[in-house]
């Protein structure tokens, strides 16, 4: 029996039945996480794993590196972090630990989290591992990937605009993202605050559910974090298909849809169809504008929030002599030596639109604009119960294919960002595998703490898919 291949689930039933021990688990991943390092979704790794409370014990974790664990590094992959060490644990860490996991290790991610495919690292860009030459989707690659490939039974990602989705997409596991306000998001280095949500990675819906048991709940040390609990998930039964209403959004199903990935989700529409669902044609009109509102309210946020970088306070300090001896040479040299290009190109974007003269035409109709995209979604949710979309336009593209053309790089979460935008629930559950055997999900919204239905929905329709295979 290889313990990699098992979903976090039958993994927990084998411990309590004793059939195994924690140590035993953890030493697994952490074989395979050597075996398979070539892959580059860790950017470093806990031995110490290996040394778990069998009286208290959860499978361990793979951590994305923007997220703090006490006395480890936290870099989020950026020159301008390379040597901090976290002084505390984020919320989800002390949940975590609470209920005995340890953790394997900080994932690989796009810089500060600024990226659609672990290419932006000072690390170096994670593969995918079904098809090395392609990426494993971004920000939360790292997590992805190792999931994907037996390196951990389940990981933390965050996402923003799509980073937990798109690569669980493209890695064929599941990512879900919480309802904002659902998780709390103290100790995550912030990229954009009204957007960003930590949420599970996981090999299987039911593992998902676990994991946002032990995760979701209110923070008194957040500000952002919701009073309003959710019932068990791990406990929800398979949903009922029969009358369940499912929207098929006309702004998702677009020309320019890899024709493989439109089959595949159509596919899935029909078996859900069969099952007894109510397929209805809805619209999202102001959808059409999430990636303009996303690319002016999330630069704008991450420019504040990554304002706190100057070399200073701490992280990297510029070496250089007149940076010694003046202090906006100092702040000028380190901010221009510690950020990689794609999170420079956003502060300078983020901080233009929130310039004098330019926030009112940028920044504040952006919001205006976000407001109907939230508005959209209410008013769908009126008619049907769920809807379905794509995560992504495409299958994983290769490595380098799209660096050089940051647009092309940014309609990668087209079907992904407005999720974000409205703070409503998704879930990312691989659907098939193309042609070339690179997996495709189909993405399951909810209204606001829907995650019951989109939890039961989706083990309704893994029941229904069968069993879906790993990249081992």
């Amino acid at each position: 029996m290889d313990l990699a291949l098992l979903s976090v689930n039958e993994l927990i039933e084998l411990y309590r039945r004793k059939e195994i021990k924690g140590s035993e688990i953890n030493r697994t991943f952490l074989e395979r996480i050597y075996k398979y390092k070539d892959l580059n979704a860790f950017v470093s790794v806990f031995d110490e794993v290996e040394n778990c409370n069998e009286e208290n014990y959860l499978p361990p974790v793979a951590v994305k590196d923007n997220i703090c664990i006490a006395n480890k590094n936290v870099t989020c992959c950026s020159k301008i972090l390379k040597d901090f060490i976290s002084p505390y644990d984020a919320f989800v860490i002390e949940r975590l630990r609470n209920k005995g996991a340890l953790f394997l290790g900080k994932t690989n991610m796009d810089e500060f989290a600024m990226g659609s495919s672990t290419e932006n690292s000072v690390f170096g860009p994670t593969l995918n591992p079904w098809d090395k030459t392609k990426v494993p989707g971004g920000s939360s690659g790292g997590s992805a990937a190792s999931v994907a490939a037996g390196l951990a039974p389940w990981a933390l990602g965050s996402d923003t605009g799509g980073s937990i989705r798109q690569p669980a997409s493209f890695c064929g596991v599941v990512g879900l993202k919480p309802t904002y306000g659902v998780v709390s998001r103290r100790g995550l280095v912030a990229f954009a605050s009204s957007l960003d949500q930590i949420g599970p990675i996981t090999r299987t819906v039911k593992d998902a559910a676990i994991m946002m048991d032990i995760i979701a709940g209110h923070d008194a040390f957040d500000s952002t974090s919701s009073t309003k609990t959710l019932p068990q998930l791990s406990t929800v039964p398979e949903h009922e298909l029969k009358g369940l209403k499912i929207g098929l959004p006309e702004e998702y199903f677009i020309e320019g849809i890899d024709a493989e990935v439109k089959t595949l989700v159509m596919k899935t529409v029909k078996l859900l169809e069969d099952a007894g669902c109510i397929i209805e044609k809805i619209s999202l009109p102001n959808s059409r504008f999430a990636v303009d509102v996303y690319y002016i309210i999330a630069p704008a946020e991450a420019s504040s929030n990554l304002s706190r970088f100057d070399g200073i306070r701490y992280g990297y300090r510029s070496s250089k002599q007149e940076a010694k001896k003046d202090l906006k040479l100092l702040y000028t040299y380190s901010r221009s030596e510690g950020f990689g290009p794609e999170v420079k190109r956003r502060i300078l974007i983020g901080t233009y639109v929130l310039s004098k003269g330019y926030y009112d035409a940028y920044y504040l109709k952006a919001q205006k604009v976000r407001s109907l995209i939230r508005k959209d979604f209410d008013d769908a949710f009126k008619k049907v119960d769920i809807i379905l979309t794509p995560v992504s336009p495409t299958p994983a593209f290769g490595i380098g294919e799209r660096v050089e053309d940051p647009l092309k790089m940014y309609l990668s979460d087209i079907f992904t960002i407005s999720v974000n935008l409205a703070g409503v629930p998704a879930i990312s559950i691989p659907c098939g595998l193309t042609s070339k055997k690179l997996p495709v999900g189909v993405q399951f919204i909810g209204k606001h703490f829907s995650e019951p239905l989109i939890i039961s929905t989706g083990l309704a329709y893994e029941k229904l898919r069968g069993k879906f295979p790993l990249a081992v």
